[in-house]
């Protein structure tokens, strides 16, 4: 026993880092984010003598995600994040742009917002991203294309410069523009 928690401890602690980004790029906010992590951390905790290690980075992810699209589906009109914007430790190429991007992906609906996310920032695959989410391929491609073009609504001019052209996949080579949402913002 003791032996299982020091493993989950030295995964969770390597992980932790990653797996907020991903939640912050979820909701849009570092304590929303903070508690999508422990409530992910929580829940691959309590499954981790089944969960092979080779494996528990993608059920991480995979628990990370659906509690976010879970969270939405159940979250009250007074539990929305407020409108502050917090610091970001990555470099960016534009700041304003950045912020801009961030919140245009927060006017897209949840599971849009969790395939962008995951096929964009992770990298994932249409078939890891699919396995993630727990739904079809074909599910995860619909709304892919339903998000791009969210987007591309809401961002209007700008989002030609940060948003990858229409059918071109996550980490091929066929996007364009300086890369925010295809190359981790």
């Amino acid at each position: 026993m003791a032996t299982e928690f020091i493993e989950f401890d030295e995964f969770a602690r390597s992980r932790q880092a990653q797996l907020r980004r991903a939640a912050y790029l979820l909701c849009g906010d570092w304590h929303l984010a903070e508690d999508l992590t422990q409530t992910a951390l929580a829940k691959l905790y309590a499954v981790w003598r089944k969960v092979r290690m080779e494996s528990a980075d993608s059920y991480a992810r995979k628990v990370l995600f659906r509690t976010f699209v879970d969270e939405t589906r159940r979250r009250r009109w007074w539990e929305r994040p407020g409108a502050h914007q917090y610091e970001v430790a990555a470099p960016v190429l534009d700041p304003d742009l950045r912020l801009v991007l961030l919140a245009a992906l927060r006017q897209v609906p949840a599971r849009s917002r969790a395939v962008l996310v995951l096929r964009f920032w992770e990298d994932q695959s249409v078939e890891e991203t699919a396995a993630a989410l727990g739904c079809s391929t074909g599910t995860v491609k619909s709304q892919t294309s339903r998000g791009l073009a969210t987007l591309r609504r809401i961002l209007g001019d700008r989002a030609s410069t940060v948003l990858p052209v229409s059918g071109a996949r996550a980490g091929t080579g066929g996007e364009s523009g300086p890369g925010y949402l295809k190359a981790g913002w």
